[in-house]
């Protein structure tokens, strides 16, 4: 819905006819409203399930993770709290995949997964590299020692993913140590 709204923008941007425009600005207005309402939607049926709503709050509890992202997991990966942190990282496709070849060592990329929940991490890390201070020691020291920054994000993403992991595990709330 957000990608379609976007989209109505760019046409509205390269519409010259004032007649289309108004079509446009109409179907974009539309398409807000709908937004609005599965957003309300979404609320409620969290807010409506005890166990959502409990990993709604565990999940949130943890700086650098807004409701989107909450949301996200809680609705793209079930498996949250159920596999340890290697099998989770794989599902979510954060664990590197060697390009080795005989005595050739190559990249290590991450890739396959879950796209949805792969972005919304993406955007999560970069708020955590600036407000949760144990992934900011960690991007801090990754980058320190010469990685590049898109690889200590990586990272970043991945050390994010398995302390969710651990709090839905444990049911227990982020605790500043």
């Amino acid at each position: 819905m957000v990608e379609m709204i976007g989209m109505e923008a760019n046409r509205l941007r390269q519409a010259r006819s004032p007649r289309v425009r108004r079509t446009i600005e109409a179907t974009r207005k539309t398409l807000e409203a709908q937004l609005v309402g599965l957003d309300k939607d979404i609320d409620d049926s969290v807010r409506g399930s005890p166990v959502w709503r409990a990993a709604d709050d565990l999940l949130t509890s943890v700086p650098g993770i807004g409701g989107i992202t909450a949301r996200t997991l809680i609705a793209d990966l079930p498996e949250l709290g159920r596999l340890d942190r290697r099998r989770i990282a794989a599902l979510v496709g954060l664990a590197p995949v060697n390009r080795d070849s005989g005595q050739i060592r190559g990249h290590r990329a991450i890739a396959g997964g879950r796209t949805a929940v792969r972005n919304a991490l993406y955007m999560a890390a970069l708020s955590a590299v600036r407000w949760n201070p144990v992934i900011k020691a960690h991007y801090t020291r990754i980058v320190a020692a010469g990685r590049p920054k898109k690889v200590a994000l990586v990272a970043c993403m991945r050390h994010l993913l398995t302390i969710l992991n651990a709090i839905i595990k444990t049911a227990s709330p982020w605790k500043t140590a």
